[in-house]
């Protein structure tokens, strides 16, 4: 066999199969106009939850900026909401990956969950410069530098908490050591699944996300308001569309059967977010469907009684509905004896969200999208 030249620092390369200019044009990298050498490595980790995820999206358009060169590489449990125009290497968050990662050297390491176990892995990477959460000797959860220190305050410290006014976006990039400059959400790949209804624009079609995940239930609002919420909207001519997950799957049935309201059960995330594509107006508890919403430019009516409020930037999308409380902002994933009301979720009414609903339907209209 003749002595040939290999690119091993290109882009392409990855010493197991044939790199795609070679695939598809037959080129060699003696002489290949798409050799891209790796002017910069940036490892991303990132791992969750799901919302999470795509919340941390718009910092590939600075990374992009900054680094139009780069190899990017993030690590995730949600490797379907990953951009791959933006990121080369997707890889699941498991013991593969790990070691893969730990045999590398990057230029830039983002540690961006504040999880002891993700910490410890950004602990082991090689990088020249790491920001975001590290992990001491103690295994206590600390800032990687300055940047990161506020942040790591706000999440340690409720009153500090308390008086957050920047939202979660703007922090990231702050982690980051870059100033946030209305950067978008990116979420590609959304695929509208086989429905069972017409959507022809006569009419509003409002989707209801009718759950909130496990991990804080104080924040899912009663069954019999989503169902009083889905009469008056279908008494005013609009249509409506449940969403939801496992979780909700029985509820969703439920309501579906009683009101008539739309359901197509329960989808993959990027068919959830393909049915999401089809609503004018989406209300959602926070959770990954607000994400969504917002990286797909649906108006939200966001309902929320435990988070700081400022945390959610909603890119003018959409409203927060809200108790009149000044206990918000308690993080609690279960009500107690120092709860002013048992639930404050019930204190948010279907007359304030219908409001709500009706201002975003208005605001359709006069641009001519609804």
């Amino acid at each position: 066999m003749s002595p040939r030249t290999v690119h091993i620092d290109c882009l392409h390369f990855d010493g197991y199969k044939p790199c795609p200019p070679h695939k598809q044009k037959g080129a060699v990298c003696g002489d290949c106009s798409d050799y891209r050498p790796l002017a910069f490595r940036v490892l991303i980790l990132k791992v969750g939850a799901a919302g999470e995820v795509i919340r941390n999206t718009p910092i590939l358009h600075r990374l992009r900026e900054l680094y139009p060169d780069a190899e990017i590489t993030w690590v995730t449990d949600y490797p379907d909401f990953i951009p791959r125009s933006f990121v080369h290497k997707v890889l699941k968050y498991d013991w593969k990956s790990i070691n893969l990662i730990q045999e590398q050297e990057y230029d830039l390491l983002l540690s961006l969950d504040k999880e002891t176990h993700v910490c410890a892995v950004a602990n082991r990477i090689r990088a020249k410069v790491k920001k975001g959460f590290l992990l001491d000797v103690n295994g206590k959860i600390v800032p990687a530098d300055e940047d990161a220190r506020r942040k790591w305050l706000t999440g340690v410290f409720d009153d500090l908490m308390k008086e957050n006014t920047k939202h979660y976006v703007e922090e990231i990039f702050e982690i980051c050591g870059w100033q946030w400059a209305g950067e978008k959400y990116i979420l590609e790949g959304a695929r509208t699944p086989d429905i069972s209804f017409g959507k022809d624009g006569s009419k509003p079609l409002i989707g209801l996300n009718t759950g909130a995940g496990s991990i804080w239930p104080t924040r899912i609002w009663p069954e019999d308001r989503w169902s009083e919420l889905i009469g008056a909207l279908r008494e005013t001519g609009n249509d409506v569309l449940l969403l939801g997950g496992p979780d909700e799957h029985e509820k969703n049935l439920r309501l579906a059967r009683k009101s008539g309201a739309g359901y197509e059960g329960v989808k993959s995330f990027l068919e959830f977010a393909g049915l999401m594509a089809l609503c004018d107006v989406v209300v959602t508890s926070v959770t990954m469907a607000l994400h969504i919403g917002i990286a797909l430019e649906r108006r939200i009516v966001l309902l929320n009684n435990i988070f700081n409020a400022p945390e959610f930037h909603l890119y003018g999308l959409g409203s927060i509905v809200q108790p009149d409380l000044d206990c918000l902002a308690c993080y609690k994933r279960a009500f107690d004896a120092g709860c002013p009301p048992d639930t404050c979720i019930d204190l948010i009414t279907v007359d304030a969200v219908l409001r709500e609903i009706g201002a975003n339907v208005r605001i359709l209209r006069e641009a001519g999208r609804g």
